[in-house]
């Protein structure tokens, strides 16, 4: 007789530890070769974890809304006879019997940090092979993606790297990559960038936040620019419309739909905030930070996904100088939001300093005119330099 640990499994993707979902077994139970025996989550999925071996539970490793780290004791069994060595991973660290000393990582181990992490480091430009983890095991945080970089290690140190990895694209990554190809290869776009002075607007929003934050919730830019947008399109009803290009028929709508493009862990979302026509300042950045944690927590339900009739995209502070984004088929235009910089401007002959942000957005010229397109965002500009007329209720 003798004991047997079926530890936490690498799940890959650098995954450091994953969240017990459920028991499928408990102590005393006979398990059979191949059997599940337990349920644990990743940032992403949820992963049935087998036994390699038959044998009796004895102990189980934690309580289901536990974080267990990878190569951490899950489960052990009872056996006939002494197995030969798990299969599975060792563990990145020392175990729950504790002793297990930790492995050493060769120089071309992938890095361990969580899907959001891995996000961040891209967002920053950073490779995630150059900072050194703080979490267990060397895991990275986000907080060693802030941190201050290392001295450069001397040109000895430096190895070449070696190695591919094959990816297959996941079922969302798919649906993106269909859907964006989808719309460059049935529509003309155009894109047409505008320069906007904020100041006034980033003026309005800071008295606004430091009155109102307490009692209505915090504004961001975003709710602004949908605002502008909403009321814009009252003289340009031909920009809120989708176009059936099979049919040969564009259909306007009244109703304000908003699609509001959202990054995730798993890739790009664009929910729906509907009637946005209906909503003040408040209420739109309300809706929008709604649809944003629902929408990233995967909770988003299918007609919070759909139906959208024009789509506002930013990247925040990474939105860089000009982009050109892809339209939402069969929507006709999407709106871009580009960082906001400080930059001088003549101002009555004198140099004064201004916030400046731009607005990079592409449309269908099937359907749309470039003239009505350059009318449409002059018409956005004028609302966001006039921010006074974006708190009144028409």
């Amino acid at each position: 007789m003798g004991t047997y640990a079926i530890r936490v499994p690498d799940i890959g993707e650098g995954i450091a530890e994953v969240e017990l979902v459920k028991w499928r077994v408990q102590p005393g139970d006979t398990v059979q070769e191949d059997q599940i025996v337990a349920d644990v989550m990743t940032d992403k999925a949820t992963v049935e974890v087998p036994s390699p071996v038959a044998g009796t539970v004895s102990s189980l490793g934690g309580q289901p809304g536990e974080i267990l780290a990878v190569g951490s004791d899950l489960i052990r069994l009872d056996v006939e006879t002494s197995p030969s060595p798990s299969p599975l991973p060792p563990p990145l660290g020392e175990g729950r019997g504790g002793g297990t000393p930790a492995p050493v990582l060769s120089p071309h181990a992938k890095p361990l940090a969580s899907p959001s992490v891995r996000h961040h480091a891209r967002q920053l430009g950073i490779e995630l092979t150059s900072v050194r983890g703080s979490g267990p095991g060397g895991r990275i945080t986000h907080e060693d993606l802030e941190a201050p970089p290392s001295p450069a290690a001397p040109a000895a140190a430096l190895r070449p790297r070696e190695g591919e990895e094959a990816l297959p694209l996941t079922a969302l990554r798919r649906r993106i990559a269909q859907k964006v190809q989808e719309s460059k290869r049935r529509i003309p776009h155009f894109s047409y960038v505008e320069e906007i002075d904020v100041t006034s607007l980033e003026e309005v929003r800071a008295q606004s936040n430091g009155r109102f934050a307490d009692s209505r919730g915090k504004l961001t830019l975003l709710p602004f620019i949908a605002r502008a947008v909403v009321l814009a399109l009252d003289d340009f009803p031909q920009m809120n419309a989708r176009f059936d290009d099979d049919a040969g028929v564009v259909t306007r709508y009244r109703a304000v739909h908003l699609g509001i493009a959202t990054q995730t862990d798993a890739g790009l979302a664009v929910p729906v905030l509907r009637n946005a026509e209906a909503q003040d300042l408040w209420g739109l950045a309300r809706e929008i930070a709604r649809l944003a944690e629902v929408t990233r927590s995967n909770k988003a339900t299918r007609d919070e996904l759909t139906g959208s009739t024009l789509t506002i995209t930013s990247l925040g502070p990474l939105g860089g100088i000009v982009t050109t984004p892809v339209i939402n088929h069969p929507e006709v235009a999407i709106v871009g939001v580009n960082r906001i910089v400080e930059r001088p401007v003549f101002r009555g002959g004198v140099v004064v300093p201004r916030q400046l942000m731009n607005l990079s957005s592409s449309f269908d010229h099937r359907v749309i005119d470039g003239m009505d397109a350059a009318r449409f965002i002059q018409a956005v500009r004028a609302l966001l330099e006039q921010p006074a007329l974006l708190l009144v209720n028409p």
